[in-house]
């Protein structure tokens, strides 16, 4: 998505946190390092939509902001995963589970925006935000990740690890 402003572009990940500038886009979020993992059904896996919230199980599907409007809704999340850096490598550095409730036959969902991008915010900032997650929905998220990348999994502090285990 990009928007035209006297002849300058820009697009919703415009900036490097590596790049410190005060001009046309300044203070845009970055994010190049963050990918949501959806957790539907006891399954993880990868999905580039979530981002603009149309992945796989968001699609199609009309959200409100109460419980009660999804009554034969499953459980589901998207996990923000944020991957950083060091003198080592790469690693994953932040998780933040966003409950959702969908029923796709009744083509109705539940989730609270301001909370996904809270927690996506969290993740960003290197926290680990996981207590939403029930321990086989952990095992799957811990399962993906460390299948995913193994040098990065490998590398991956024990707190990250340990909040999967928990």
């Amino acid at each position: 998505m990009e928007l035209e402003n006297k002849g300058k572009k820009i697009s919703l990940n415009i900036v490097s946190s590596k790049v410190n500038h005060k001009g046309f886009g300044a203070g845009a979020i970055d994010l190049s390092n963050v990918s949501g993992v959806v957790i539907d059904q006891g399954e993880a896996y990868l999905d580039n939509g979530t981002l603009h919230a149309k992945s796989k199980i968001e699609k199609g599907i009309k959200f409100s902001g109460e419980k009660e409007d999804v009554p034969n809704g499953r459980r589901c999340f998207i996990v923000w995963v944020a991957v950083d850096r060091d003198e080592e490598g790469q690693f994953y550095g932040g998780l933040a589970a966003c409950e959702m409730l969908v029923d796709t036959e009744a083509k109705r969902g539940w989730k609270i925006l301001a909370d996904h991008v809270n927690r996506m915010d969290r993740a960003m900032k290197r926290k680990i935000l996981v207590e939403n997650l029930n321990d086989s929905e952990k095992m799957a998220l811990k399962k993906l990740l460390s299948e995913f990348n193994p040098e990065w999994w490998a590398h991956t502090p024990e707190e990250v690890k340990k909040a999967l285990e928990e």
